[in-house]
């Protein structure tokens, strides 16, 4: 019997009202998902203008696109280990200098390969955010609102990429053309990039003022910070009880490495494997396909090249708006039904986009694939019931987990393996996506419809429930589906 089992809300531990504090803290860690949303997003914008430019083809042109996801996933290998030896905050600093360089440095590029150059440096912010982000959230939310407060992680991140395609539109529109100049001479193109110095500044200052992670500092021995910041920020009542239960998690482990996520039969700790394959499945689906390469959809269901810009930012606030609506509804639900549902809507929508492009048709006079109707709005249905599904369960619920199942003494080490896993599955569906619609566009959709089905599976079977449980908890926590009276242990998430 764990300790949230054996006594939910008593002894005073467990905060009742949401603290105003708590939010704030976490909507300012959140602003590096939002820098994170708008790094991967600007230069959607300008890549035909910059291609032109630099007379890019179109191998070159798709590598200066994807070269920040490498960035990422260094970056979050690398973030764990620095945040659990100089602390979230300095960790949270840094990123933000990185999306303030790379912005000014992509923006000033004078050809390709430093242009490329300047994207690794915001990838490995965009890296660092994702890892560092998340676990600081946890780390300071009461558990009865973690989810919700985890989720703005999410929000923060789609939020970006809505501004990202804005700013573009408004910066393109305004000097009549990516490619055309705009303030002091310079071309707009430059400026979508060198716009992101703004929120990087923004976020580096407000990170100078959170305070550091009550975890962090109980396992540094300075005691008193974060007794301040548990009865401050995140509503404890009863402190002391909570500092010993937090050393307790931290005690069996003086110094913490990435050699402490090894054990189990397949080379890593069970609860390490569930968040790389949580990380795995949540990209697996093809979500950034859809927002990647959204303009050869909507034009194969008849819409123009001119509607495109329209149409990828009426996806992004869709794509808010589920997140609202998860924020709303997982600290009620729980997460592992939310994913569920998930999988199951993905499954389908996407099986629907399979069928609807079976019955494409290659246009007159040219290689696009152009669905006729009725099959060209039920792949405009699936696609934006894929987005929704996504949006309200795997898009945020994956971040809040990632957050939480790991125990204190890993948690950040086990994030950062977590998330370059996932920044590695972004860029292999992102870059094989062109071969895979080579093959056929009811392939590729049929395949990511196979992965979400496999997700489903996956979290029937090992992804438990961590909804109310203290973070404390999480070194009890049990893979797998609950039986009760089933007899027999479990196998230990640790």
């Amino acid at each position: 019997m764990t300790t949230s089992d054996a006594r939910p809300d008593d002894a005073g531990t467990h905060a009742q009202h949401l603290n105003p504090k708590v939010i704030a803290i976490s909507v300012a860690a959140a602003v590096g998902g939002f820098l994170f949303g708008f790094d991967t997003s600007v230069i959607n914008g300008a890549v035909n203008a910059l291609s032109s430019e630099f007379s890019l083809g179109a191998g070159l042109t798709g590598f200066a696109v994807s070269s920040a996801l490498i960035g990422c996933a260094v970056g979050a290998w690398f973030a764990g280990g620095l945040a659990n030896r100089f602390g979230r905050i300095p960790v949270m600093v840094i990123a933000a200098i990185l999306f303030f360089v790379s912005a000014i440095g992509s923006g000033l590029a004078f050809g390709v390969w430093d242009l490329i150059a300047w994207r690794v440096v915001g990838g490995f912010g965009v890296g660092a955010a994702s890892v560092i982000a998340p676990a600081y959230i946890a780390e300071v939310a009461p558990a009865k609102f973690r989810g919700r407060l985890g989720s703005l992680q999410q929000l923060a991140i789609v939020l970006g990429i809505f501004t990202a395609l804005l700013s573009n539109a408004m910066i393109a529109n305004g000097a009549g053309g990516a490619a055309e100049s705009y303030w002091f001479g310079v071309a707009a193109w430059r400026w979508m990039f060198m716009i992101e110095a703004v929120p990087a500044a923004v976020y580096g200052i407000m990170a100078l003022f959170l305070p550091e992670s009550p975890r962090y500092l109980i396992g540094k021995g300075d005691v008193d910070r974060a007794s301040k910041v548990l009865f401050d920020f995140t509503g404890e009542l009863d402190v002391n009880l909570k500092i010993e239960q937090i050393r307790k998690t931290l005690e069996r482990e003086q110094k913490e490495s990435l050699r402490d996520l090894l054990g189990g039969r397949f080379g890593l700790k069970p609860i390490v494997w569930l968040g790389i394959l949580l990380s795995l499945f949540q990209q697996l689906v093809g979500i950034n396909v859809i927002f990647y390469y959204s303009t050869t959809l909507w034009q194969s269901v008849g819409f123009d090249e001119s509607q495109a810009l329209l149409t990828s930012t009426i996806t992004s606030v869709m794509n808010i708006i589920a997140t609202i609506i998860a924020i709303l509804l997982v600290d009620r639900v729980g997460r592992r039904l939310m994913l569920l549902v998930g999988s199951a809507g993905m499954t389908a929508s996407l099986g629907l986009m399979a069928l609807a492009f079976s019955f494409g048709e290659i246009a007159p006079g040219s290689d696009a694939v152009a669905l006729p109707d009725p099959w060209s709005t039920v792949a405009l249905v699936g696609a934006n019931a894929f987005v929704m599904f996504f949006g309200t369960t795997w898009g945020p619920l994956v971040w809040v987990l990632l957050g939480e199942i790991f125990p204190n003494r890993i948690r950040a080490s086990a994030l950062a393996v977590a998330a370059a896993a996932q920044w590695g599955a972004n860029w292999a569906v992102s870059s094989t996506f062109p071969t895979l619609s080579e093959i056929g566009l009811t392939f590729a959709y049929g395949l990511y419809a196979g992965f979400a089905l496999l997700s489903l599976v996956f979290v029937y079977l090992w992804v438990p429930e961590t909804k109310d449980r203290e973070l404390e908890d999480m070194d009890t926590l049990q893979l797998g589906r609950a039986r009760k009276g089933a007899g027999g242990p479990e196998e230990s998430g640790d």
